[in-house]
């Protein structure tokens, strides 16, 4: 469908059902107060229902009959024959109230079809649309596209960083949260590199452009989450595929009882009793209750196909950080060198990483916070791919990187570094020589394992796969601890989104994550749930946010979504049974067209409060037990 075809639809669908709405109620007025009153020969009280017809029937009939002639039998074809049907009958109530059903079904779907492109708005939204570049002591602002690398550029206090570049001149603080996920407000000063997306903080920076606005990190993810929406497979709802069964079946019972008798009367009185109100309104009263009652347990739907999916996913992703760990690294120990104190190497290294972007900057500060310890003046500070972050600690020259980056430069260190151990770890160098190795955890979950072992008896996922951004070393410790043995570890949100869409290509897929770097896996996967407060980007891209990172709130939707299904299944097939047994009473010739309506407006009462249960909690909402 195109964006010019759902704007239109956006517009028209409530429109259809306003005047649907109105017509109803100004007929039932009318009714009840003008009698048998006539205007130009016909009872006052049908004209707002011929209105409704002619104007909003007659539009909807026209579009279902060009469904009809590609062979799509959905429930919404149906309902356009039950709307015709209607009219034929003289019984304008029944057919404009069908309008309406309609008209507000499409309302609501055109509207979730729009949500779905707002997590691209909330991207585009946070990026400037100039640049303030400076030429030979004069700034002029220019738009992102004029920009090259190279090129001088001030980010003013609270902007958003327009390019990835490097600071040549100022102070200041940067919130990346949006582009790591990493809930950090990191320092920067002469050296060190910036992201685009970025916020600055209280300082003026003055930045040299290391990439064109195009190939900035910022832009790179908005080219994926564009992609990730557009390659999107178009989901049938639950309605249209038990239509696709009930249409043929009905409109086949009906021409057959009409060719047999020979009575038209018998085919109207069939399409009258085959209306399918439990497809149109049963199915989403069941999906509207579950929404509110996750929302009341801190689970948020913004997608609500997801909960008719939900039960079919096969295969669970998780990102790392943030979903089975707290997200919170841990320093745990310093292995230090002989001659090297603990205390000295923790207050070198602490007085550089407040101007570094590394998720574990804020271990090491909370360390070195622990123990009281005082923070030295920094300069030259540097953090170029491949070299680890660098720095001048007054006279002594500071180096922090990893193991494999050590060796690679001073392979005889390989002797004095300690074993390598699960976790995270970074080396340190002190004017060129080896000072002391750092270790790290980021705790699992406590529940963590068990939940893993709840998915598949009980949810019948029969994959679990771990996929993380973080070191290998790091992931595979989790994988470890949790019990997960498909591990894919240093994963770009490039990667992620293609690991997920070939998952997806195989079986329905559960993908966990935070942060806005999850933000395009979120999108391509089946089901998409975004941990905590999460960004608004992060939060728009997912299905469903879980407001407090807990594995139980998951369980809750799995559970959630499933009873959704079975209650929607019961509402819709029990409402289509005891209709297909009045269309069988109606061909036979035993339940003549009024009747038939008084027939199918008691199946759609029964089937609509059985789909009411679903906004009620039930005594049970979760069989996980944490371990």
């Amino acid at each position: 469908m195109t964006r010019e075809s759902l704007q239109a639809r956006a517009l028209k669908e409530p429109i259809i059902a306003g005047l649907a709405l109105a017509a109803i109620a100004l007929h039932l007025l009318l009714r009840a107060t003008a009698g048998s009153t006539l205007w130009a020969g016909v009872p006052a009280a049908q004209w707002p229902l011929f209105i409704a017809l002619g104007l909003g029937g007659l539009p909807l009939v026209l579009t279902l009959a060009r469904r009809l002639v590609k062979a799509d039998f959905s429930s919404d074809l149906l309902a356009g024959i039950s709307i015709v049907t209607a009219v034929l009958l003289g019984e304008y109530l029944a057919g404009t109230l069908v309008v309406l059903m309609l008209s507000g079904g499409q309302t609501l779907e055109a509207y979730a079809v729009r949500r779905a492109s707002s997590a691209l708005s909330a991207l585009a939204k946070r990026m400037p649309t100039v640049a303030h570049h400076k030429r030979e002591g004069d700034m002029v602002d220019v738009p992102l596209d004029d920009l090259s690398p190279g090129d001088v550029l001030v980010v003013f206090p609270h902007e958003t960083c327009p390019v990835d570049g490097t600071v040549i001149e100022g102070r200041s603080t940067m919130d990346e949260s949006y582009l790591t996920g990493e809930p950090y407000v990191l320092s920067k000063t002469v050296g060190t590199t910036v992201l685009s997306g970025a916020v600055n903080g209280e300082g003026a920076l003055t930045i040299r452009a290391d990439k064109r606005a195009v190939d900035s990190r910022y832009a790179r993810i908005m080219d994926v989450m564009r992609e990730s929406e557009q390659r999107r497979p178009a989901l049938r709802r639950l309605g249209d595929q038990l239509g696709a069964i009930y249409t043929p079946v009905a409109v086949v019972l009906a021409a057959a009882a009409w060719i047999a008798t020979g009575d038209p009367v018998r085919f109207l009185a069939v399409m009258v009793v085959a209306t399918p109100c439990p497809l149109l309104i049963a199915i989403p009263v069941a999906i509207i209750g579950s929404v509110s009652l996750s929302a009341k347990r801190g689970i948020i739907i913004k997608d609500p196909a997801v909960l008719e999916q939900m039960d079919t996913c096969r295969t669970a992703i998780f990102d790392k950080t943030g979903t089975l760990t707290y997200g919170q690294p841990q320093l745990t120990e310093i292995l230090t060198a002989s001659g090297v104190t603990a205390d000295d190497v923790l207050t070198a290294v602490a007085s550089l990483e407040r101007y570094s972007r590394h998720p574990l900057s804020e271990a090491i500060l909370d360390g070195a916070r622990a123990r009281g310890l005082a923070l030295s003046e920094a300069t030259e500070v540097s953090e170029r791919p491949g070299e680890g972050l660098r720095g001048l600690i007054g006279d002594r020259r500071v180096q922090v990187t990893s193991r494999a980056m050590r060796l690679a430069a001073s392979p005889d260190d390989a002797a004095r570094l300690p074993e390598q151990a699960g976790g995270l770890e970074c080396v340190v160098a002190v004017d060129g020589t080896y000072a002391a190795t750092m270790r790290f955890r980021d705790e699992p979950r406590h529940d963590g394992t068990s939940f893993l072992r709840h998915l598949h008896p009980h949810h019948g996922i029969t994959r679990v796969l771990l996929v993380s951004g973080d070191r290998e070393s790091e992931v595979r410790y989790l994988a470890e601890q949790v019990g997960i043995t498909e591990v894919f570890a240093s994963q770009s949100p490039e990667q992620k989104v293609a690991l997920v869409r070939a998952e997806t290509a195989l079986a329905p897929t559960l993908f966990m994550g935070d942060g806005i770097n999850d933000a395009p896996a979120l999108t391509a996967a089946t089901v998409g749930i975004a941990f905590g407060q999460a960004s608004d980007v992060t939060a728009e891209a997912a299905g469903v946010v879980i407001l407090d990172s807990s594995l139980g709130r998951v369980d809750e939707l799995l559970h959630i979504g499933r009873r959704m299904r079975r209650v929607a299944l019961q509402s819709a097939i029990g409402g289509m049974a005891l209709s297909v047994a009045g269309m069988f009473l109606a061909a036979a010739g035993l339940l003549p067209p009024v009747e038939g309506a008084v027939m199918q407006e008691l199946i759609d009462i029964i089937a609509v409060v059985n789909a009411l249960r679903t906004s009620f909690a039930p005594r049970a909402l979760t069989d996980f037990e944490p371990v």
